[in-house]
This record gives C-alpha cells, sequence and structure tokens, in this order.
C-alpha cells in the first residue's frame, strides 16, 4: 500500500495535507477525467469516512440480522464468520480504493468500469455496472428504513406490554406507513445543503460509534445471567429448524448477517465530487470505514451475545418480542435485573436511531449515483434526476430515490417472501457492482491502469482477485435454499430477483441502449 503522486495526462496538481488547503488535487483530477464541478467541494475527510461507516452502521446489520445469526450457527459463526466476511470485505474495500483514487467522481463505479474495460467495452461495461449499483442502492435504502419501521414496531409492542402482556402489534399497513414517514424525513433532511448533511454525517458516524460501546457494555452487565466465554466462542447451534444438517452449509448461511451488514462503504466514492482532495480522502473513507466497522462490530457481537442463554426462545415468535430476537435480549435483561423491560426500549431506541442516520446516508449516497448516471444520460428523464439546485444539491435525484424505496417496499404488503427477494439485491446486487469494476483492473487494464495517489503497488492485481473471487463466491452462497423441503414459501429467491435485474438490464441494452448509450460524456464547456 503506496501513496504517491497523481497520474500524468492532464494539469498538473499539488499534494496537499489530506483535509485540504492549498490546491485540491481531487478538483484537478475531475477536470481531467471530463467533468466540471457542479456540487459544492465542502466535505472533509471525516465527512467522507461518516458517510461510509453510517451507511455499514453495525448496529443497522447486525441487530436486524441477528436473527440470522443465532439461527445458522449461533455464537460460533457471528464470532468467528465476522473476521471471514470482513478479512474478504476488506480486499474489496482495498481495491475499491485504488481505483477511487484514480478515478475520484460521483459516478464511482460505473465510470471506473468504462475506463478500465476499454473503448470497445466501456458503454457496455458502464451501464451493467451503473444499473447494478443504483438498483442495489435503492434496495440497501428500502431494506434499511423497512428494517427500523419493523423495530419501530417491536418498541412499540414491547412498550405496551409485549406479545405476552396484551401489547399493541401493528399491522403491516401501520409498517408500510411507518416506512414511509421515515423515508419523506429522509428525503427532507437530504434536500438541505452539504455543510447540513456533513453534520449529520458526523453525529450519525459517533453516535454509531457511542452507540456501540454503550450497548456492548450495559446489556452483559445488567443482565442477571450471563452466558460463558465458552458459549460465545465455541457453541454451535445446529437447531435451526430449518431440515439443514451439514455444519458448514449451516455456517455459509450465517454468514449473510455479516456480509449484509459490511456493504454500502462506495458512498465515500459517490462523495468525492464534494470531497476535498478527493483522490486521497475517498480511498481513506472507504478503507477506514470497513476496519473501524470490523473492529467496533466485533465487539457488539461479543456484548450483546454474552448475554445469550437460550436461542430457541430468544427465536420463538411466542416470546415479548415476537421473534425479535436481540429485542428480547435487551428487554430480558434489564427486566430481570430490575422488574421492568423499560431500559431494554431504551437501548432499541438508541439502535433505532442508528438506523435512522444510516437510512439517510444511504440516500444521500443514492442520490449522487443517480445524479452522476443521469449526467451521462444513462436514466430515464435524465435531465431532470441531474438537476442541482442552489445549494447545489441534486434536488430531484434525492426525491427520485426515496420515491424507488417506497415503490420497492410495497410488495411486502402481499408476501414478504417477494418483499425478500427483492431486498436480496441490497447484498448481491451491490456486491456484483463492486465487482465488476475490479475484474476490469485485474484482466482488460492490468498492463494500463495508472493509479493515483493511493495505490497498492505490485500486490493490486492479487488482492483485486480475491475480491473477485470473494464476490463470486457469495454470489452463489447465498443464491442456496436456505430451508428443506424446498417449496414456493420456502424458495431462496435471491437468484430470480437478481437473475431478473440482470435480465432487464441486459435487454434493455440490447433493445435500446446500445444505439444512444456510448459511456461517461464529458460536461466541460469546450
Amino acid at each position: 500500500m503506496t501513496w504517491n503522486k497523481p497520474p500524468a495526462g492532464g494539469a498538473a496538481v499539488t499534494a496537499v495535507d489530506v483535509d485540504g488547503g492549498g490546491d485540491d488535487t481531487g478538483l484537478a483530477r475531475l477536470r481531467e477525467l471530463g467533468y466540471k464541478q457542479e456540487l459544492k467541494r465542502d466535505l472533509s475527510v471525516l465527512s467522507n469516512f461518516a458517510f461510509s461507516f453510517s451507511i455499514i452502521s453495525v448496529l443497522t446489520g447486525l441487530t436486524t440480522l441477528y436473527n440470522t445469526g443465532l439461527t445458522f450457527g449461533g455464537p460460533a459463526t457471528m464470532t468467528f464468520g465476522w473476521f471471514v466476511a470482513g478479512a474478504f470485505t476488506m480486499t474489496v474495500g482495498l481495491s475499491m480504493a485504488e481505483i477511487c483514487s484514480s478515478f475520484p467522481t460521483s459516478g464511482g463505479l460505473y465510470y471506473w468500469s468504462a475506463r478500465l474495460s476499454g473503448k470497445r467495452w466501456a458503454p457496455f461495461a458502464s451501464w451493467i455496472t451503473g444499473w447494478f449499483n443504483i438498483v442495489g442502492q435503492w434496495a440497501v435504502t428500502t431494506s434499511v428504513d423497512y428494517s427500523l419501521a419493523q423495530l419501530i414496531q417491536v418498541i412499540i409492542l414491547l412498550g405496551t406490554g409485549g406479545k405476552n402482556g396484551g401489547g399493541y402489534l401493528a399491522s403491516k399497513y401501520v409498517v408500510i406507513a411507518f416506512h414511509a414517514a421515515i423515508l419523506l424525513s429522509h428525503a427532507v433532511i437530504n434536500s438541505l445543503p452539504i455543510t447540513v448533511l456533513s453534520f449529520f454525517g458526523q453525529f450519525a458516524a459517533a453516535w454509531n460509534m457511542l452507540g456501540v460501546f454503550v450497548l456492548m457494555i450495559a446489556v452483559p452487565a445488567v443482565a442477571t445471567e450471563r452466558a460463558s466465554a465458552e458459549f460465545v466462542f465455541t457453541h454451535f447451534n445446529t437447531d435451526n429448524g430449518a431440515g439443514i444438517h451439514s455444519n458448514l452449509y449451516i455456517f455459509v448461511l450465517g454468514l449473510l448477517m455479516s456480509q449484509y451488514t459490511l456493504t454500502g462503504y462506495d458512498a465515500s466514492a459517490h462523495m468525492t465530487e464534494e470531497t476535498k482532495n478527493a483522490d486521497k480522502n475517498g480511498p481513506i473513507g472507504i478503507i477506514s470505514a470497513i476496519g473501524i466497522s470490523i473492529v467496533v462490530g466485533w465487539g457488539y457481537i461479543l456484548g450483546i451475545t454474552f448475554a445469550v442463554k437460550d436461542i430457541p426462545y430468544l427465536l420463538s415468535p411466542d416470546n415479548d418480542a415476537g421473534g425479535y430476537a436481540i429485542a428480547e435480549v435487551f428487554y430480558l435483561a434489564f427486566k430481570s435485573r430490575y422488574g421492568s423491560g423499560a431500559g431494554g426500549i431504551i437501548c432499541l431506541g438508541i439502535v433505532a436511531v442508528a438506523i435512522y442516520f444510516c437510512g439517510m446516508s444511504s440516500v444521500t449516497s443514492n442520490s449522487r449515483m443517480a445524479y452522476a448516471f443521469s449526467r451521462d444520460g444513462a436514466m430515464p428523464f435524465s435531465p431532470v434526476w441531474h438537476k442541482v439546485n442552489k445549494q447545489e444539491v441534486p434536488i430531484n435525484a434525492v426525491w427520485l430515490s426515496v420515491s424507488v424505496a417506497l415503490c420497492m417496499a410495497l410488495p411486502s404488503l402481499g408476501s414478504l417472501v417477494a418483499f425478500q427477494a427483492m431486498v436480496s439485491i441490497a447484498t448481491i446486487g451491490l456486491y456484483i457492482s463492486y465487482a465488476l469494476p475490479i475484474l476490469f483492473r485485474v484482466t482488460l487494464a492490468r498492463k494500463h491502469f495508472s493509479p493515483g495517489p493511493f495505490n497498492l503497488g505490485r500486490y493490486g492485481a492479487l488482492v483485486g482477485w480475491f475480491a473477485v473471487l470473494w464476490v463470486a463466491t457469495i454470489t452463489v452462497l447465498f443464491s442456496l435454499p436456505v430451508t428443506y423441503p424446498v417449496t414456493k414459501d420456502t424458495l431462496n429467491y435471491t437468484p430470480v430477483a437478481v437473475g431478473g435485474l440482470f435480465f432487464l438490464v441486459l435487454s434493455s441494452w440490447v433493445l435500446s441502449a446500445r444505439h444512444w448509450f456510448k459511456g461517461p460524456v464529458t460536461n466541460l464547456d469546450g
């Protein structure tokens, strides 16, 4: 891993400190790549990091998928699987950071694919990558904000007495109304100037960090009964009720919790046109968000799992939280000591705020990707979504993103299976868009790739291959059945959803886009 001068081929730039001052190397590089500055470039390296860290949000991913971790392997899978997923995720992040340093634009991955695949393949490569990335981002926003709506449902249930105490369980229509209200508030916040969003982003990062430390200490400390270290580090739960008995298969399925959490860090790339010295600070944002999330996420897993005793009961839909395992852990910990679960509900409130900020940052990232993709004419009604207001905010792209996220949640009213299939694109679809430019980097562009200030030196290709192979592996693994026997209600629809997206994107290319879409285009005057 090295730092050197930016590649030649354009205006001379001067290296400066990472927080700005003097010449902005990222701005100079943006002009070299053929784009003029339209968004306000006001983010520091801390702000850039904060957006990715807030989207990864270990409080969000680990809380919402803790049931999956407990079901498939339990403590051992969560404790050690976290590092397996984290290590391979870091290879993806390092490869993305290297490319980001060379091409610091809001388009991020689809622009990288165009530049790295060569002139012949550039339009097709950027089309496929761009659509997988933006739909994957919309799916992330959908799943994050819907999971917050579900958590609010559980908080209300516990606050009114719990399932066994006559508590109120909001209907699916009320949950979708919560989801819509959350999205509306995120649209309003994201319509504010980037300086305001920067403040919210940094506050969100601090909340996530402090929230993890509060919960990982408070919950096991309050619990009257705690699990042993042997249980936390070695207990492997095979009682999954899914008809799966292979330990390896169970471990693989349990990895979904970790891999779902460690996603969304491409936000640092999409925010580069608003980040000072983005060719340096963008890569720092990506790598630091992943690295710090791995450390604090493991602490959160350990802290909460030390308060786990009876896995079947936590997963039972007949407990007070209705089967929401981590909510039941919090509730029981405080109720066992104080006779009231109010403290557990407050802890859930800490998580809810973290999820809220995760969704906010996700909309920010969505809108910048939509802005860049429409700037290059790839989206229907591109001139509308590319519009920037007086505060230099892509306002229409913001409202487009929340509208799509609302529509993607509507299938939950008819079938949770259909909804889960759609949000599965949040992990697999997004990671495919991560892998494509890396694949082009280590194949078609291996001999002519010009690194930016941050690069992996001679290890770039090796790390890139590890990243590509990991994405290929999880794409297959997370498409496997999660319950046997397989029926229409238990079928894993992930390959159907991802395959359907690929079919639509490829069909649109063959039937239409190949005739007019030329890939990224310059917007410089003259």
